[in-house]
């Protein structure tokens, strides 16, 4: 892989894992091996991940503040007959999540406020139309109840949540790995296992774009940039692991006779590199079951377009992962992104889940405008009648994250009193008298002349206070001046005294 290295505020982002009173552990973490899972979901209030539950399809649902041991009888969702095998928070209702699963369903689930209290096992929505196991859901980044899903039936559907309606339907010749719609949800590029990148119009699921992008049979991963370029990972024909950037039309696109912008390989493991992408920041996060090494790269204007930045290691393989989206990140500590890594523990103490905090070295205790450009609200900007049946096109809501910064412990300016701080002197009216006593002839200004000589008089008498207190300092200082001439001249003697008694001895 190359490794090109330019300037770059993000160059120096570093991981940190959380202590393990930071963690929750006790997890029973399902063993699915469904390679378009990343068997772990999170939002700034819960974090999620399927479990393993005899007789049917779990997963476990936490509030983000509760770390820590996660009891064997800890109430869990598991309204499915067969194995859960992906789940997606929507992301304009922090209490609703999406699970597709073996027994051919995609159900939604709504969270209480406080958290679980008790096993749930009736969904809000139950969708029901494929009929083979469902292992993809998406849903639409501005438009409230949309929802698209993958079956091994070959069909993908899109979905009114709202209605439970199929607004579109697409058979494809062979299973999907991975779905992604673009920033604004015009269009969708979907990952194949025969071998194709395709791009969909997102209302009709069309195939509007296809090309083999990368020439391994594994498992690729395909999502859009903000600009609508598609970063895509993958295998080579001798099973390298790869990572390329496409154009979003012309010779360098998924259809173009010139291939990628760039593509680099990676390395020769052979698990499946899931892609987390911040269009904020346009950092883009490669990260592997199996592997125990985050990679992330900056995607740029410039060639070679993908610039690596640096590498998360540690000493245990990740089993799946979850990415929060970036209004739940702390901005307090310059925290730009935050993993949640699932993990098996040595010998019986079971599989637990690792927050790491990615950060950029800061100074400076204050907000950092430049890591934070408006950001995803979690507001939908368009229902799903606007979006689908009317045809209006918008951008995702945005948020200023300076409203997530806390100044509560932020140090502040002090400053104590001094000659800084000291108010200005008043200015002397000294000849405030002359002026009125060669005004004093002439009766007509003697109104005019009255506030002046209020003025002056008040003036006056500070200054009569003001003498008497140099006169009382003055008499002080001459006393203590007496004094001291007493005592220096009693000195002098003692001294003489003591040094004629050393001559006569």
């Amino acid at each position: 892989m190359s490794k090109v290295v330019r300037q770059s505020k993000f160059r120096h982002v570093f991981g940190t894992a959380a202590r393990k009173e930071h963690c929750y552990d006790g997890l029973r973490i399902t063993k699915s091996n469904w390679e378009g899972s990343t068997h772990c979901a999170v939002n700034p209030k819960f974090l999620a991940i399927i479990v393993e539950m005899a007789g049917g399809g779990a997963f476990v649902v936490q509030p983000i503040s509760k770390t820590g041991r996660i009891e064997r009888d800890a109430p869990m969702v598991g309204g499915h007959k067969a194995e859960v095998l992906n789940i997606k928070w929507c992301p304009h209702h922090n209490n609703v999540i999406a699970s597709s699963s073996e027994d051919c369903t995609v159900k939604l689930w709504e969270i209480p406020e406080d958290g679980l209290k008790e096993m749930l096992i009736e969904p809000i929505v139950d969708l029901v139309y494929h009929q083979k196991r469902v292992g993809l859901i998406e849903w639409h980044p501005t438009a409230s109840n949309i929802l698209v899903s993958s079956s091994a039936d070959l069909k993908t559907c899109l979905w009114d949540v709202g209605t439970g309606e199929v607004l579109a339907l697409l058979e494809l010749p062979d299973i999907l790995f991975s779905l992604n719609f673009n920033f604004n949800g015009e269009k969708i590029v979907s990952a194949s296992k025969d071998k194709l990148i395709r791009v969909h119009n997102a209302r009709t699921l069309e195939v509007t774009q296809k090309g083999n992008a990368h020439k391994g049979a594994k498992a690729s991963q395909a999502v859009f940039t903000k600009d609508n370029r598609i970063f895509t990972t993958g295998f080579s024909k001798m099973s390298d692991r790869q990572y390329a950037l496409w154009a979003e039309s012309g010779k360098n696109a998924i259809d173009g006779e010139d291939g990628p912008l760039t593509i680099e390989d990676i390395d020769t493991s052979n698990g499946v590199m899931f892609i987390s992408y911040d269009p904020d920041t346009n950092v883009v996060y490669l990260s592997g079951k199996g592997d125990s090494v985050i990679r992330y790269f900056e995607i740029t204007d410039e060639e070679p377009y993908v610039f690596w930045l640096t590498n998360y290691s540690s000493n245990v393989p990740q089993r799946g992962i979850g990415f929060m989206p970036k209004r739940g990140v702390n901005v307090n500590i310059c925290e730009i992104a935050r993993f949640y890594k699932l993990a098996q523990g040595s010998g019986n103490q079971g599989g637990y889940c690792e927050p790491i905090a990615f950060t950029v070295p800061r100074k400076s205790e204050l907000y950092q405008d430049d890591l934070y450009p408006p950001s995803f609200s979690g507001e939908p900007s368009l229902t799903a009648d606007e979006w689908f049946v009317e045809g209006k096109s918008a951008g995702p809501q945005v948020m200023d994250m300076r409203e997530l910064f806390s100044d509560s412990g932020v140090k502040k300016a002090k400053v104590r009193a001094s000659v800084l701080t000291a108010k200005k002197p008043a200015t002397s009216s000294t000849s405030a008298p002359a002026v009125a006593a060669a005004a004093a002839p002439a009766p007509a200004r003697v109104a005019a002349t009255a506030p002046v000589q209020a003025k002056s008089s008040a003036s006056s008498s500070d200054i009569a206070s003001l003498t008497q207190e140099v006169k009382t300092l003055t008499a002080t200082v001459e006393e203590y001046g007496e004094r001291i001439a007493s005592l220096e001249a009693k000195l002098a003697d003692y001294e003489n005294t003591v040094l004629n008694a050393n001559q006569q001895e």
